[in-house]
């Protein structure tokens, strides 16, 4: 009885402690905030974290981020001026990134505003993903009427490349077999539509694909002569529409994409853009050569409005970066400000008196008030091509300038200074005698001519002197001319050689004290 009692007591002992641990777990599981239970099960049980089990890109940070919004527009101050001049931005994601370039380039001239009115994922085909959906002419028109804008900016069109749908009443020809049960079932879509336009209502895509050709009546393919029309006339009535107000319209072409295909559909729509622009009479603003390499192509990287080396467009190969923004609102920037700067100011006319006709001596003409008036808002005087682009002209510079900060070299010292390790040495000119020997090494050109027509002057004549001494002796002209020629050779060979040898003994640099020092103990 005794032995049982031994074993009982230490396995009541466990158990009371075991049941003990385990009601403690269960008070403190309720308490543990999501973070502390997360860190908990991360650190110790892995295997028992509910995200674990999730599936993977699941996490915020495995999205791609989402360029096709640019950031919001600065709050502006209460205590700011009135706004004298707006700018309305209409569009699609390319015009919600020129707006904000646009934000930035007048950010320093509060009176100009900016109104963003744009609708990522539309274009001029499809303004929403619905049958009631509005045109963009409609709505152009609404957001004028509503915000009265000075200046009016349209950027759209890399939603449009798929097909336009019309209405066609089509009459079967005669003989021709009636569509069956089964053929109709098969033309017509499910309801709710196929799954890609299901999928494109719920997310749609930054730039619209290309639809795959047929021949379905109705259904005009991209690129197709009546899809051209169709597309004209759409751009017609948007325009027609932001002419209502009677102010500047500013129509900003389309950049390079990423892809060759995607190139050359930009380029397509850019000339449409441009001669319909151009055809009423707006202004058509060319951005294409901001966003291409040297040889036409895209690119993500270029300088940026100062000249700059910068990340211009985003991974999608769509958007833009804040540089890129800004280099995109550049364009229509300097459109907007000379069109303020031609806008006509009234100004008073001064009040001069009559000079008289016939000024008497002695006495003095009577000065006007005030002196002619002249206008301050006068158009920048200033080049307006980008820093880095393809037509900015590089600024004349100083030589020596050039030389030194750009190549590197060591500006000459003037003869006989300190730093003068000319060798042979050179004296220094006497004052005033000659100002440019004492300032330059080089010496001048009236005296290097001078010297050179000296030593010419002296070879020619020690040289038919010795011409003559030749013949004297009763050798012939040519003897006597070959002989001399064979003396100079010789001559201008020993000079060359003792140049040699001299050249070899030049102190130069830091040694020149030590030899200096060994020539004088010597």
């Amino acid at each position: 009885m005794r032995r049982e009692t031994n074993y009982l007591q230490p396995l009541a002992a466990f158990l009371l402690l075991a049941g003990a641990e385990v009601a403690v777990l269960a008070a403190l599981t309720p308490v543990v905030t999501q973070p502390a239970a997360a860190q908990f099960f991360d650190d110790r049980f892995p295997f028992l974290d509910p995200r674990w089990r999730r599936p993977r890109g699941f996490y915020d940070d495995d999205r791609p981020p989402d360029s096709s919004r640019a950031p919001q527009a600065p709050v502006r101050k209460p205590d700011a001026p009135a706004r004298e001049t707006t700018v309305l931005v209409l569009g699609d994601s390319m015009a919600d990134w020129l707006a904000y370039g646009l934000e930035d380039a007048f950010s320093e001239t509060p009176e100009i505003g900016v109104i963003r009115k744009n609708r990522t994922f539309s274009g001029l085909i499809r303004y929403e993903n619905r049958k009631d959906a509005p045109e963009w002419a409609q709505v152009a028109r609404d957001a004028i009427a509503a915000e009265k804008p000075n200046f009016i900016v349209m950027m759209i069109g890399i939603q449009d490349r798929q097909t336009i749908r019309e209405d066609v009443k089509e009459k079967p020809a005669r003989g021709a077999p009636q569509r069956g049960a089964s053929q109709g079932q098969a033309a017509q879509p499910p309801a709710g539509g196929t799954a890609a336009e299901q999928d494109s209502e719920q997310q749609p895509n930054i730039v619209a694909p290309e639809q795959p050709r047929n021949r379905t009546p109705g259904i005009n393919e991209f690129r197709s002569e009546r899809w051209e029309q169709l597309y004209i006339k759409k751009i017609d009535d948007t325009i027609a529409a932001l002419k209502s107000r009677n102010v500047p319209v500013l129509w900003v072409g389309l950049p390079a994409l990423r892809g060759a295909r995607s190139t050359g559909d930009m380029t397509y729509l850019n000339e449409i853009f441009r001669i319909r622009a151009e055809r009423v009479g707006i202004t058509y603003v060319d951005v294409w050569d901001g966003f291409v390499d040297e040889a036409g192509k895209f690119t993500t990287q270029g300088p940026d409005v100062e000249g700059q080396n910068r990340r211009l467009r985003t991974a999608d190969g769509v958007h833009f970066t804040k540089f890129g923004a800004r280099k995109l609102a550049h364009y229509v920037e300097r459109e907007i400000r000379r069109g303020i700067s031609a806008t006509p100011v009234a100004l008073p006319m001064p009040v001069v008196p009559a000079p008289q006709e016939k000024p008497k001596p002695g006495v003095v003409m009577p000065r006007p008030v005030a002196g002619a008036q002249v206008p301050l808002l006068m158009p920048a005087k200033g080049s307006e091509v980008l820093a880095g682009g393809a037509g900015a002209r590089p600024a004349a510079a100083d030589p020596v300038a050039t030389n030194v900060l750009v190549k590197g070299d060591a500006v000459q010292a003037p003869a006989g200074r300190s730093d003068d390790f000319s060798w042979p040495r050179r004296g220094v000119a006497p004052f005033g005698a000659d100002p440019v020997a004492t300032l330059t090494t080089v010496p001048t050109q009236s005296a290097k001519h001078q010297e050179e027509a000296a030593k010419a002057a002296a070879a020619a004549e020690a040289r038919e002197k010795a011409e003559a001494d030749a013949i004297a002796r009763g050798l012939t002209p040519a003897q006597a001319q070959a002989q001399v020629q064979a003396q100079a050779a010789a001559s201008a060979q020993q000079q060359q050689q003792q140049q040699q040898q001299r050249s070899r003994w030049v102190p130069r640099g830091w040694d020149r004290p030590f030899w200096s020092l060994f020539n004088t103990l010597r």
